[in-house]
């Protein structure tokens, strides 16, 4: 291992604050060994931090705004300090922008798809890259067109330009992912943004893969490159207690009847009329969830406190160190940039890969339960990237859309995804190396069978022993 991965690992020492490191976990030979989660960019295990937060918060627990107890007291003043300091965390001017939480990224754009104002005509200018839920919500309001990406993944930033251009006068907004969740790369936000702009629209950033790996700052609103609205999941940061934020102008909350209404959304009802409460109450129907607020906000603040940068710095050298040994396993492929010298400036920690002759489902499959290695497989909610990205043709996208609609995803195509955390290292990498190594060698223990429903590759007569780490999921 190269002396700057060892001193980049020294540097952040992550891995004392996160839960779970250490956990042993079965293997299908009876052992039990130290789990190496490489699926971070599907979520990431909770802070020590956070967990201190919440079991402190946690006896101090009540409902928010308008209780007069000490408790309810303080766990108003609780939730708001978390939408003070998530606003801090992205950078938003608090005077003009509110921070509305939710349950994750995925209802945060879904709500602004419903809260933006989209007149008949309007566009949505999206990218062929992003997410399902920066794609799917803004088809169901609206006209969308998608940026192409180039053959190694990257964004085409010159269709990009076109578009801008072809709907010129009716585009009603930019949304792009800030950091791929399939190939890890790093969009051009600030540049786009200052040419949406330029186009009379305003932008949306999914940050949910970009905030826990690089800064998110949505600039000063009256900068040309500023970020009009950010969206970031709290389980992709190291608080998975089930909460998002959407970020943006108070205005674009003011004119209209929220999505959902209810508890906690007016200022007054009568029989006949309903005076609406200011942003964001408006915008939080029902109980708010605190505890996942305040959990959010202390990761929030243990990233700002251990630097992004630094964050950033140990990804770079750990991404490198991993794309150096992925080139030795023959006949393995890395999807997007697979170079370490320029995949450290232009990706975060995620490298899709296939290894040849080994379907992407077994692959995972062995990794798991041979080698104790948590990874993802599959089209990572963003079909249209993928099979861009492995270069099928109509037939061959047609035949396996045709084979899941029938119920069967034993040919669903995909790739294997390995993707780092703050507190990743270099033995992490080394375990994965050694399991890709062993099976593109064809030592594989087990006797896998697909099933056919879910495309997972299970072992023959193995049970895992689940009830010895939940033990009520053994209960009658």
């Amino acid at each position: 291992m190269p002396a700057s991965v060892e001193a980049a690992t020294a540097t952040v020492n992550m891995r004392e604050r996160v839960v779970g490191v250490d956990r042993l976990v079965p293997l299908l030979d009876g052992r039990r060994v130290t789990y190496v989660n490489l699926d971070n960019a599907a979520s990431t295990p909770p802070l020590v931090d956070v967990m201190d937060a919440v079991n402190r918060f946690a006896p101090y627990y009540a409902s928010v705004h308008r209780g007069t107890g000490f408790k309810s007291r303080l766990s108003t003043e609780a939730y708001e300090w978390a939408r003070h300091v998530v606003g801090r965390f992205v950078g938003a001017d608090l005077d003009r922008n509110t921070v509305v939480f939710g349950k994750n990224t995925t209802e945060a754009i879904n709500k602004l798809s419903f809260r933006l104002p989209l007149g008949e005509g309007s566009v949505v200018v999206s990218t062929q890259m992003e997410h399902h839920s920066n794609d799917l919500p803004w088809r169901v309001r609206s006209q969308v067109v998608h940026v192409r990406t180039k053959p190694d993944g990257r964004l085409d930033e010159a269709h990009f330009d076109a578009l801008l251009a072809e709907h010129a006068g009716r585009i009603a907004l930019v949304t792009v992912t800030g950091a791929s969740n399939v190939t890890g790369y790093l969009l051009p936000v600030y540049r786009l943004a200052r040419k949406a702009h330029e186009a009379g629209a305003r932008i949306l950033v999914d940050a949910a893969q970009m905030a826990p790996h690089r800064r998110v700052n949505m600039l000063s609103d009256d900068d040309p490159e500023h970020l009009d609205f950010v969206s970031i999941a709290a389980h992709k940061m190291y608080a998975p207690f089930g909460t998002g934020a959407l970020v943006g102008p108070k205005e674009t909350f003011r004119h209209s009847a929220p999505e959902y209404s209810g508890g906690g959304t007016v200022a007054a009802v009568t029989l006949d009329e309903v005076y609406w409460a200011e942003p964001p109450e408006r915008e939080e129907a029902g109980s708010p969830n605190v505890i996942g607020a305040v959990a959010m906000a202390t990761a929030a603040e243990v990233l700002m406190d251990v630097g992004m940068h630094t964050i950033a710095d140990h990804e770079k050298q750990l991404l490198g160190y991993a794309l150096e040994q992925m080139a030795t396993i023959p006949g393995l492929t890395v999807y997007g940039e697979g170079d370490p010298e320029i995949a450290v400036s232009e990706k975060v920690g995620v490298v899709p890969f296939n290894l040849a002759g080994t379907p992407h489902a077994l692959v995972a499959a062995v990794l798991g339960y041979e080698w104790g290695i948590g990874v993802r497989n599959g089209c990572f909610c963003a079909h249209p990237y993928v099979v861009s990205l492995l270069d099928l043709n109509g037939s061959e996208a047609g035949h396996w859309r045709a084979r899941v609609l029938e119920g069967d995803r034993s040919e669903l195509p995909g790739m294997v995804r390995m993707s780092l955390g703050c507190y990743s290292s270099s033995q992490d990498v080394d375990r994965l190396i050694e399991g890709l190594s062993a099976i593109a060698r064809g030592r594989i223990e087990g006797d896998y069978r697909v099933d056919t429903a879910t495309g997972e590759y299970l072992p023959s007569g193995f049970v895992e022993p689940l009830a010895e780490y939940l033990p009520w999921l053994g209960a009658e």
